[in-house]
């Protein structure tokens, strides 16, 4: 059962978010703010944690505590969850300098307003999320794309294939 990871403080959200990952057959790992997910993010990395690790990171923007893109900057820096596909979530309208930092910050793959979309379409985004991110770890794993932009060129012949 695929496993998703969620950092919300907004209750209504946080409840549809996982009635979703429920219906959807996914296991949630949830919180309410950026510091519950960054402690529990260093007892993954310290081997305190069994089970499932989730696939793709829900991180609102502001949080209490600590932001959702210093989330996910914990999470690229982690050994172990390092390779998760991350959307940053926000209901405040950024500058595009604005998007771009946070995106940068957290090294996520999307970035969406709410309110978020229907329920089929927000599973269809994130699956295309983690299939993009999982195809830009076999590409280049080092370096991350901001959306709308393209990956840079590799040395290597494999990685030079034209991208879907």
């Amino acid at each position: 059962m695929p496993t998703w990871m969620v950092v919300e403080d907004e209750p209504d959200i946080y409840d549809v978010l996982l009635a979703m990952f429920e219906i959807w057959g996914i296991e949630g790992v949830a919180f309410v703010d950026g510091a519950e997910a960054v402690a529990w993010i260093e007892d993954v990395d310290q081997g305190r944690v069994r089970g499932d690790l989730p696939e793709l990171a829900i991180l609102d923007i502001r949080l209490p505590e600590v932001s959702g893109p210093e989330v996910g900057n914990r999470l690229r820096r982690s050994p172990i969850l390092g390779e998760i596909a991350i959307v940053l979530i926000t209901a405040y309208r950024l500058s595009p300098a604005e998007e771009v930092a946070v995106v940068e910050k957290a090294q996520a793959d999307r970035l969406m307003y709410k309110p978020l979309p229907t329920m089929a379409e927000l599973r269809k985004a994130m699956d295309d999320v983690i299939a993009k991110h999982d195809k830009q770890d076999a590409v280049a794993p080092e370096t991350p794309v901001l959306p709308g932009s393209t990956p840079p060129p590799s040395n290597s012949t494999e990685r030079n294939q034209p991208q879907g």
